[in-house]
Order: C-alpha cells, then structure tokens, then sequence
C-alpha cells in the first residue's frame, strides 16, 4: 500500500533525525497505526470514524518538538488525512491583536495558510491571560475552538509548551482540552544523546572533534552546561557548536601557512575549553 510505504519512510527519517525520544516516536508510530487501519477498515466498508487528531506536545525547549510537528504533518498527508501536509508554526503574536477588531483577522488569516496541513502553536498558554482583562487571546481561542471542531479533517492543530503551565492552560479552558485527544511529553535528552546530537550537527557541517582533547572537553562541557539555568537541550548544543567554530575560525585566521582539510575541519580543545562555562566552574566551586 503506497500510503503505508510513504509513512514508513517519513517514519524512518524522523528516526534518522532525532537522537532519544524514544516514547516520542514510539506514539507517532502508534498513531500513524491507527490511521492506516482506520482508512483500511473504510476501504472494506466496515464502520470507520475518522480519530480526533489535534495533540499538545509537552516539554523543554530544544527537544524536537517542532521537527516532531513537521514529520507528523508528512505522515497525515502520506495517509491522506490532511491535504497539503505542510507545517504552519505559530506563537501568541501571530495570533492575538492589540486592539479591538484586530484579533480575528489575524487568527482567520493564520488558519487559512495552515487549511490542509497542520498549525503548530508554540507556548499556547501564552493565549490565555485571566488577570488581563484588556486581553484579546480569548477571542482567539474561540475562533481556533471553532475550527478545530468544524474542520477537523482538514487541518490538526498541535499546542506545544512546558508541561505544567500547559496543564494550567487545559485546565482554565475545558473546550480546548477536550478538543486534544494526544498528549507526548517530550524528555529532556541525557549527557550521552547530547553528545550524540552534537557529533550529528558537526558531521553535516563537515567538522569533527579532535579524539585527544576536544572530545573529552566537550563532553565535560555538557556537563557543567547541563546545570546552569536556560539549559535549551538541542538548541544549546547548536548554539555551542557555532561558538566553537568561531573560535575555531579565529585561531586558523592568525595562521600565516597553508591550511590543510585536516586543519580546516578538525576542532580542537583549545576551541572548547575557552568557554566561559568552565571559568564560571571554577568560580562555583571557589
């Protein structure tokens, strides 16, 4: 079955792409089943009621959530419930106005880009503002209540933010938490699936560690970054690695001789252990 084999495949990548998650994508998995039996019990004529398909995705920032979204619309389209399959993502300035009359036009004109596909609202909570009596986010979350029942088989809506305040949410607005039939919680990644991701980041980029020192500094790295606050799991490491590199860039800039492929592509510990995060270890532990 072509639509089987094209979501197995969009399947395959987000294994490719995402270290960990393991319960992330074994419920991506478990709802992409469903999906593929529902339309083949449709197909033999049995009784088949499409699934309620709008999910809220939980956890820190940097844990693949978005790229979760974006596979999860390939996979609907592949099983033909959405029709375009694109990814529409969006946070509380896309959608809420600061003026009366100006909130619904934003919200209809940010749904009609995403009919067909899925709209993916980052930290939703942030539509919901009790003690702002001024706030128009509730006007918002009317209109996406409405669509989201009336024209749920052509476009899923994901809300996505920290766990507990998305619990606060869901809990100050029972239509919109009766309307979320999925809930993946997304963990924080461990030492060693960081270290995985940033190896995966540096392969693409054409870089590598360089085995006696800038592997072992990187890792001690992720360790003392780990405890500091504003810790962005993937994001951070992206965020390193670009440090890294300049640093890199800036000590082979100063270099008269010829530069090798070996020179250009290999980060060395100096490159790491500049971080500021090691001075503000040894501050720490003074």
């Amino acid at each position: 079955m072509l639509e089987a084999s094209g979501a197995r495949a969009v399947l395959a990548q987000l294994d490719a792409e995402l270290v960990g998650l393991a319960p992330v994508k074994n419920r991506i998995r478990d709802i992409a089943a469903l999906l593929l039996i529902d339309k083949l019990r449709a197909e033999q004529g049995l009784q088949s009621t499409p699934p309620s398909l709008h999910m809220c995705f939980t956890g820190n920032p940097g844990t693949g959530k978005t790229t979760v979204a974006l596979r999860m619309a390939e996979v609907l389209k592949q099983l033909g419930y959405v029709r375009k399959g694109h990814l529409v993502a969006v946070t509380r300035d896309d959608l809420v106005g600061q003026f009366i009359g100006h909130t619904a036009p934003k919200t209809r004109e940010v749904i009609k880009k995403a009919m067909g596909g899925v709209l993916f609202i980052d930290e939703a909570y942030y539509l919901y503002k009790p003690e702002n009596e001024r706030d128009y986010g509730a006007e918002s979350i009317e209109i996406l209540l409405q669509v989201m029942e009336n024209h749920r088989d052509d476009l899923v809506v994901i809300l996505a933010g920290y766990r507990d305040r998305m619990d606060t949410f869901f809990t100050s607005n029972p239509g919109m938490a009766s309307r979320i039939a999925h809930h993946i919680d997304f963990p924080d990644y461990t030492e060693h699936e960081l270290m995985q991701i940033a190896e995966l980041m540096l392969t693409k980029l054409n870089y590598r560690f360089d085995d006696e020192g800038a592997r072992p500094a990187f890792a001690r790295y992720l360790h003392l970054r780990r405890q500091q606050p504003h810790f962005a799991n993937a994001r951070s490491i992206r965020n390193a690695l670009d440090r890294i590199r300049l640093r890199h860039a800036t000590r082979l800039f100063t270099s008269e001789e010829a530069l090798t492929k070996e020179q250009l592509t290999t980060l060395q510990a100096e490159d790491v252990l500049a971080s500021r995060v090691f001075g503000q270890a040894k501050e720490i532990a003074a």
